[in-house]
């Protein structure tokens, strides 16, 4: 039987400033990061797109983020995908996709305090 990798790696640019939680068991980080792509249209005029990605980080890693992250650094990161579901005020279903990071790496130099 074929071997199932749930794996995603993304390099880009922090959308935000870390959202933080603390529970009793752990801390969880929220951010997004954005990421480019570029292709050509049927006229061949490029066109650039921005996709943005919703991470989750939680307990040792969470506590590096918190410190490294701040909107607009560069940064890589490696984990795997999410799915959730939750019902909206309204009751509507809705889905979404974030990214369990389990590593970080940051890209760009440290900014000055």
């Amino acid at each position: 039987m074929q071997s199932l990798v749930n794996r995603v790696q993304l390099i880009g640019h922090l959308g935000m400033d870390p959202e933080v939680k603390n529970f009793e068991n752990g801390k969880l980080v929220k951010v997004s990061i954005a990421t480019d792509a570029s292709y050509k249209d049927k006229d061949g005029k490029k066109v650039e797109e921005t996709h943005w990605h919703n991470l989750v980080v939680w307990n040792k890693t969470a506590e590096l983020a918190e410190t490294l992250f701040k909107k607009g650094r560069y940064v890589a990161v490696e984990g795997s995908l999410i799915n959730n579901s939750y019902e909206d005020k309204d009751g509507v279903k809705r889905y979404s996709t974030d990214v369990r990071v389990d590593q970080f790496l940051m890209l760009d130099k440290k900014e000055k305090e």
